[in-house]
């Protein structure tokens, strides 16, 4: 039998402006901005959240290896959240952050989920959803 993988530790988003998408995934998402020192030693940043992180590579200065294509707007990603829906599309609201979708039943990696859509500044398309 293969070996298999055992969690998601971190995945890269290409992206437009650090500080932009730093400071759109803090006030809207509540994710944590991070420098880091990567290893080879180049300042970079992060979005940390939970046990996870989004690494952040500027457009046109990917850190090597990286995707074949990166671009900004690219990515398609699903943040689960305890909170209830309709805090969100209100927090959303405050915020001027349009909901593209939503509320709207799906079907996440452990069942059913109820999601609102909505895209960061490079485009990407950002799905909030709530267990249940």
């Amino acid at each position: 039998m293969p070996p298999t993988v055992a969690t998601l530790d971190h995945l890269v988003l290409t992206i437009a402006d650090i500080a932009a998408t730093c400071a759109f995934y803090r006030d809207v998402l509540g994710m944590r901005p991070e420098r880091f020192t990567g290893a080879d030693g180049a300042a970079r940043w992060a979005l940390v959240f939970g046990d996870q992180k989004i690494n952040l590579h500027a457009a046109g200065h990917e850190i090597a290896p990286h995707a074949a294509r990166p671009a900004p707007g690219s990515a398609d990603l699903c943040f689960l959240t305890q909170a209830p829906i309709s805090d969100w599309l209100a927090h959303l609201g405050n915020s001027d952050v349009t909901v593209e979708l939503g509320p709207v039943p799906r079907t996440g990696a452990t069942g059913p989920i109820t999601s609102l859509y909505i895209r960061d500044p490079d485009g990407n398309l950002l799905e909030i959803a709530a267990p249940g």
